[in-house]
């Protein structure tokens, strides 16, 4: 027995994992869906002045990893609680993900260890914020972390299937690379006009930022037009570029990073203009991080195959 039982588990783990190397295309996708998910579920912790409703990291009760049943006429805990457990759900998620590209693919394995890191970044700096009674200096980072994730998520499930680049030698990098600076810098104006705003993640937190809502959401606005303007640019000179294969992705990421990117700016100025209401504010969240995920998908697709480029070159 002594000699039979540790073989039984290797062979169990190496069954476990072939079974999870099976699914790493299955797992990159859940992925991508989790983190996003995360996004949307901490919107609507903020959004439903939730965000002390559990008062203590990582029990949600000293005591207790539970809300208590005496809370039950007051729906707090609970959604603070359930993105507790989707942080959980995915944990559980990238660490599968981590183990199938370790064991699928030796060139992504430390990309495909970066989700659980960032998951794990994600989980201590979450419990500061709610230690720090949702200091806005932390709850901005909070989500920029959150939309990195993403971005990496779409960029690594593309990148595991080795999804066709575009076919041309027109060549975009400097576009593209300003591309990226531009998100980033959208989303960060994004999260300070969310700090210096009315949504605070709980009615007794009064914390903002110091800053001029209208001013900042200006600002905002300035950068995302410019970022428009760049996008513009970049179609214009891939409009009649191709992918290999039947299925042109290249067209059909660009169309869509459009169309993400112009509902999302309408959305921006309804809420805007109509008192930052709590249910546009959250489309405006989840349309943030479909935003990303769009980015990220165009910013792979669009940039050249070099290998093929270089057969271009010798033919």
């Amino acid at each position: 027995m002594t000699i039979e039982a540790p073989a039984t588990t290797v062979r169990r783990l190496a069954r476990f994992r072939n079974f999870l190397g099976r699914h790493t295309r299955g797992l990159t996708i859940a992925n991508i869906f989790a983190q996003g998910g995360i996004i949307v579920t901490g919107g609507a912790v903020r959004l439903t002045s939730s965000g002390l409703g559990c008062s203590t990291w990582p029990e949600c009760e000293p005591g207790h990893f539970t809300p208590e049943a005496f809370n039950a006429s007051n729906i707090h805990p609970y959604v603070e609680f359930g993105n507790r457990t989707l942080t959980g759900v995915l944990g559980v998620v990238t660490v599968a993900l981590a183990i199938a590209m370790w064991n699928s693919r030796r060139e992504l394995r430390w990309w495909g260890l970066l989700p659980l890191l960032g998951v794990i970044g994600q989980a201590i700096l979450g419990g500061i914020v709610v230690l720090a009674k949702l200091n806005p200096v932390l709850v901005s980072p909070h989500l920029l972390l959150s939309m990195g994730l993403v971005w990496q998520a779409v960029w690594l499930a593309l990148r595991f299937r080795d999804a066709p680049r575009r076919e041309s030698r027109i060549c975009i990098k400097k576009a593209l690379r300003t591309s990226v600076l531009l998100l980033g810098a959208v989303l960060v104006f994004g999260t300070l006009t969310t700090g210096a705003g009315p949504h605070s993640g709980d009615a007794a937190a009064t914390q903002r930022l110091g800053l001029d809502p209208t001013e900042v959401a200006k600002a905002h606005a300035g950068v995302v037009w410019v970022f428009i303007a760049v996008l513009a640019y970049l179609i214009w000179k891939v409009r009649k570029d191709r992918s290999e294969g039947a299925h042109d992705e290249v067209r059909k990421a660009w169309v869509v990073l459009v169309a993400v990117t112009l509902a999302q700016a309408a959305i921006g100025y309804i809420q805007f203009f109509t008192g930052l209401p709590e249910l546009i504010v959250g489309m405006h969240l989840a349309g943030a991080a479909a935003l990303t995920a769009a980015h990220s998908a165009a910013y792979y697709l669009l940039k050249r195959d070099r290998s093929k480029v270089r057969a271009q070159a010798t033919s």
